[in-house]
C-alpha cells in the first residue's frame, strides 16, 4: 500500500537555509511528483543531515576509499579531513547554508570529501563532471547561482575559462599558500548544520546534449532514500565490500555507486581518475574488488579483455545509464559466472528505481520496481495501457524530479508520475522490458521499429563491438532504419554481410535500410550515446557509408 508524505508539497517550515535561492526556484507545489513511503527506513526524522549520516556509520579504523597508487582513507581520517574542509568553507571563504558551491575535478578522496564538506555545511553541492567545457560550466554557474566554487588544481584551467562572474575559485591538490588544503582551520570537529531532512542537498545537472541541461533539485533525504530502496534491497552490500566503477561523481549513477552506497553500509570503495576498461580489469584484480558500477558498453568491451586478468573477487556487476542487451547479459555470464544486474535510473530521480538481482533477474529485462518504488506503464494522456502493449515509463517513490526554474517540469511531472521518457512493456508478470526512448521509435512505412531491438541483433553478429540505430527522414517511408556500427580489430566493413546476417535475426521491416562503419561511437563524458548526432547525420567522417538498399 502506498503512503504519501503529509508533508510533501509544502516547504520545510524550519529551513536551515539562510540562502534561499534554491528553495525559492523550486517549482510550484502544484507540478512536484507524488512521493511514496512505503517502507519504514523511508520515515526520516524531520531534521537530517544527509552528510552527517554517511560520515557516523562506520568504526573510524575501517577502510572507506583506495586509490590506484596504494594509498588508503579511513572513515576517521575522512571525517577530519572533512571537517577541516568545511571549517574553511564557512570560515575563510565564508559560505552560509544554502550557498550553492561547485565542485569540480577527476574521481578522487578529495573530491568526494569536499562533497561531504559542502553538505555537512549545509551548503548546496553542484559537482559537475571534469569534461565539462568553458561554455557548459558558465551555463551551469549562472542556472545555479554559483558563486564558490573547489576545484581540483589539474581541472581549474577550463572553469578559469568560463569567466562567471563573481566566481570565488578554490583549488585543492596545489602547493600555494592559498590553495584549499592549505588555508588555515581550527582543528576540532566541526558540527554539522542541522539541515532539515527536505532541505536541498544538491543540484545534479542533465547532460544537457540536446539543449538547456536541467538543473534537479535534490534534498537530504534523498540521499539516504536510493541506499535505503536500491543499495538495501538489490544490492545487498556489506561492510566488507569494495567498490569500483567508470560512472564520475558528477554523474548520479557514480554519486551513489562510489560513495552514497558503500558509506551507508561501512564498506569501501576504489576511486579510479581513469576507468574505462583497461583501467578496471586490472584494478579489480589489485584491489579485489567485488561491487563494480558501469555501463553496457564497458561491460561488452571487458569481454574481450578477459584473459589474463582475475575477477574471481566480483559479486555483484551494476549496469545502467542505457539499455543492457541480453546479448552482453549473456556473454558475460558464460564468462564470469556473474549474472550482472539491469537497472534503469535517472538524474531526475537520482538513482536506479527498476532492477532485479540474483535468482530474479530475466536477461532483456530491466526488471520490476525496486522496493519504495512504483511503476507503470501508460499513454499519453495519463491512462494505464494493458500489460504487453508498448506507453511510456512512469514511476514515483520517495525521491521525485523537482527543476530548478525550469518550464520542463510540466513534460517531467505529469498527474503525480515521472514521466521518463522511456518506452517500456510491462509483461503480465510484472517485469518491465525496455523498448526504446520515446524519441528512438521509429516509425517506417506504418510500422514501429525499436531502435534498441535492431541494435540487440547487430550486437549478436560477432565482429560487432558498438551498435547504434536512428531514423531518419524519408520522402516514401516517413523514416528508414539507419544502423551505425563499430567492429572489432580487423574484422572486414562488410555491409552487405552484416545487413544478410540481420535478416536471419529481424523481420525485414526492421533491417537497417542503411549501414555506416564508425571507429567510435558519439557519447558523452558519461559515457552515454548521442544519437540526436547519428540523426543529424553527424560524426560520419571517421566512418564509411554504404550504398542504399
Amino acid at each position: 500500500m502506498e503512503t504519501k508524505d503529509p508533508g510533501e508539497g509544502v516547504r520545510p517550515t524550519v529551513s536551515a537555509h539562510a540562502d534561499s535561492f534554491a528553495r525559492d526556484h523550486l517549482p510550484p507545489p502544484g507540478q512536484w511528483p507524488e512521493l511514496t513511503f512505503d517502507l519504514p527506513e523511508l520515515r526520516y526524522p524531520a531534521r537530517l543531515n544527509c552528510a552527517a549520516e554517511l560520515l557516523g556509520t562506520a568504526d573510524p579504523g575501517r577502510p572507506v576509499f583506495h586509490t590506484p597508487s596504494g594509498t588508503t582513507w579511513t572513515y576517521g581520517e575522512l571525517r577530519a579531513r572533512v571537517d577541516r574542509v568545511a571549517h574553511v568553507l564557512t570560515g575563510t571563504l565564508g559560505v552560509v547554508p544554502g550557498n550553492r558551491v561547485l565542485l569540480r575535478g577527476p574521481t578522487t578522496p578529495w573530491l568526494a570529501a569536499c562533497w561531504l564538506a559542502v553538505l555537512k555545511a549545509g551548503a548546496v553541492a553542484v559537482t559537475v563532471l571534469a569534461q565539462a567545457r568553458p561554455h557548459e560550466l558558465a551555463t551551469m554557474c549562472a542556472i545555479a547561482r554559483v558563486d564558490q566554487a573547489l576545484c581540483d588544481v589539474r581541472s581549474v584551467d577550463d572553469l578559469a575559462k568560463a569567466e562567471v562572474p563573481g566566481l570565488r575559485i578554490t583549488t585543492y591538490g596545489g602547493d600555494t599558500p592559498d590553495d584549499l588544503l592549505r588555508l588555515p582551520a581550527p582543528g576540532e570537529p566541526f558540527e554539522a548544520v542541522g539541515t532539515a531532512a527536505d532541505d536541498i542537498a544538491l543540484i545534479a545537472f542533465t547532460s544537457g546534449t540536446t539543449g538547456r541541461p536541467k538543473g534537479c533539485l535534490h534534498f537530504h533525504r534523498d540521499v539516504l532514500a536510493i541506499a535505503d530502496t536500491f543499495s538495501k534491497h538489490v544490492l545487498k552490500p556489506h561492510q566488507e565490500d569494495v567498490f569500483a566503477g567508470s560512472p564520475p561523481l558528477g554523474f548520479t549513477f557514480g554519486l551513489g555507486g562510489l560513495v552514497v552506497f558503500p558509506m551507508r553500509v561501512g564498506a569501501s570503495a576504489l576511486l579510479l581518475e581513469q576507468a574505462g576498461p583497461p583501467q578496471l580489469l586490472p584494478a579489480i584484480a589489485e584491489h579485489r574488488v567485488s561491487v563494480l558500477f558501469t555501463a553496457p558498453t564497458a561491460y561488452r568491451a571487458m569481454l574481450g579483455e578477459l584473459d589474463g586478468h582475475d575477477v574471481s573477487s566480483l559479486r555483484r556487476c551494476v549496469s545502467a545509464g542505457e539499455n543492457l542487451p541480453a546479448a552482453t547479459w549473456q556473454a558475460w555470464h558464460e564468462r564470469t559466472g556473474l549474472r550482472i544486474i539491469n537497472g534503469i535510473g535517472a538524474t531526475e530521480l537520482l538513482h536506479i528505481f527498476i532492477s532485479a538481482a540474483d535468482e530474479h533477474i530475466r536477461p532483456g529485462t530491466t526488471g520490476v520496481p525496486v522496493p519504495g518504488w512504483h511503476a507503470r506503464v501508460q499513454d499519453e494522456n495519463g491512462s494505464p495501457v494493458p500489460d504487453g502493449e508498448p506507453g511510456l515509463l512512469a514511476v514515483r517513490g520517495p525521491v521525485g524530479c523537482r527543476y530548478l526554474a525550469d518550464p520542463r517540469q510540466r513534460e517531467y511531472v505529469r498527474g503525480g508520475w515521472n514521466v521518463t521518457g522511456d518506452t517500456y512493456v510491462r509483461e503480465p508478470d510484472g517485469y518491465f522490458r525496455y523498448v526504446a526512448r520515446a524519441d528512438d521509435m521509429i516509425i517506417s512505412a506504418g510500422y514501429n521499429i525499436a531502435g534498441p531491438e535492431v541494435e540487440d541483433a547487430l550486437l549478436r553478429h560477432p565482429d560487432v563491438v558498438e551498435a547504434a540505430v536512428v531514423g531518419r527522414p524519408d520522402a516514401a517511408r516517413g523514416q528508414v532504419v539507419v544502423a551505425y556500427a563499430v567492429l572489432g580489430a580487423g574484422a572486414p566493413r562488410d555491409a552487405e554481410a552484416l545487413r544478410a546476417f540481420l535478416k536471419t535475426e529481424l523481420a525485414p521491416y526492421k533491417c537497417p535500410r542503411e549501414i555506416i562503419f564508425l571507429d567510435v561511437l558519439p557519447r558523452t563524458a558519461t559515457g552515454k550515446l548521442q544519437r540526436f548526432r547519428l540523426r543529424t547525420g553527424g560524426d560520419q567522417r571517421d566512418g564509411r557509408r554504404d550504398g542504399r538498399q
